[in-house]
């Protein structure tokens, strides 16, 4: 697939497609340095070429193919991958816990991409070769809903969404310590200069923005030794580990999370009790309006039956209920 631009400015190239194709100057200094950027039909040499107005940008995208990987095919194909959604141009996935998104320097797993290739799924290269397909991501040990672009053309839209917040997800959490309130969260992220695994609340990190909202508060264990609360949350941005980091920053943990300092004892806390809940967005190429919603996880129902109101729960957990949630925010703390 190849995509034209005419510039009508002068800025740096790299800026140019940052904006034009709504990626990251990263990937875009990627496609440069593979020789698939041409300026009036000669190949851009540097991504901080400074552009004339009236240039013709020409992209040539590279086909995603199936790399070679140093799991198997057999081993692969065991992901537990469920698709909730699929046409020419989207997937929608249910992301088991545990599964890693895409490759990185840390990872030494198969990885949802490796899944997505060896099973022959047509990907976008806009976010280049390690991340061929995916839009948004989720952690390791966050279930829940994701969407994986097909094509370019649909990455592209659907990345525009993303950053217009047409496109979206609600996700259930159970944490430690009730909120006070519902709350909104605006706090800056960068890397834990301590701990690299960890993020955390630094003053020149990049903005952040949460909303918390309160759903059902556990106040009748029979030996009182905690209280659990359910919630759900909403991401305005979308840092690396931002649900935990902001919850941290407030004094609450979510349950299992022992990265960001949860201290339970709980036998029957056995994963992080995240879970992308529901998914919102229009189709990249019909302008459909589409929301999706992936049922909790066995091992997170058992612990939500074990602590909270049946009654309240089928109340509370369902996608009408969680998005007329975030209706408004604006008076929230």
């Amino acid at each position: 697939m190849n995509q034209n631009y005419i510039s009508d400015t002068e800025d740096r190239l790299d800026k140019f497609l940052s904006s034009s194709l709504n990626q990251t100057r990263n990937q875009i200094d990627a496609l440069i340095k593979k020789g698939c950027v041409l300026i009036n039909k000669k190949v851009a040499l540097k991504s901080g070429q400074k552009l004339k107005i009236g240039q013709n940008i020409e992209i040539t995208f590279p086909i995603a193919e199936q790399t070679k990987s140093s799991f198997s095919q057999e081993e692969i194909l065991k992901l537990d991958v469920k698709i909730i959604y699929e046409d020419e141009y989207i997937l929608v996935i249910d992301k088991p816990i545990g599964l890693v998104v895409h490759d990185a320097p840390s990872v030494h797993e198969a990885t949802l991409v490796d899944w997505l290739k060896v099973k022959n799924i047509s990907l976008s290269t806009l976010s280049g070769e390690e991340r061929h397909g995916i839009v948004h991501r989720l952690d390791k040990g966050t279930s829940g809903l994701l969407v994986v672009a097909k094509t370019n053309e649909a990455h592209q839209k659907l990345s525009s969404q993303l950053e217009d917040k047409s496109m979206g997800r609600y996700y259930i959490a159970c944490i430690d310590i009730p909120l006070k309130n519902d709350i909104v969260v605006e706090k800056p992220i960068g890397r834990n200069p301590n701990q690299r695994l960890k993020m955390t609340i630094v003053n020149d990190g990049k903005f952040a923005k949460t909303a918390f909202k309160k759903l059902i508060e556990n106040k009748n264990t029979e030996d009182n030794s905690h209280k659990y609360e359910l919630i759900c949350a909403k991401l305005f941005t979308g840092r690396t580990h931002q649900i935990r980091v902001h919850l941290e920053s407030i004094g609450r943990r979510i349950l299992g999370d022992d990265l960001y300092g949860f201290k339970g004892k709980d036998s029957s806390i056995e994963r992080i009790f995240l879970h992308a809940y529901s998914l919102y967005l229009r189709h990249p190429i019909t302008n459909e309006s589409f929301e999706f919603v992936s049922p909790i996880p066995q091992n997170m129902q058992n612990l939500l039956n074990k602590n909270f109101d049946e009654g309240t729960m089928n109340e509370k957990i369902n996608k009408e209920f969680i998005s007329a949630c975030f209706t408004d925010t604006s008076n929230w703390m």
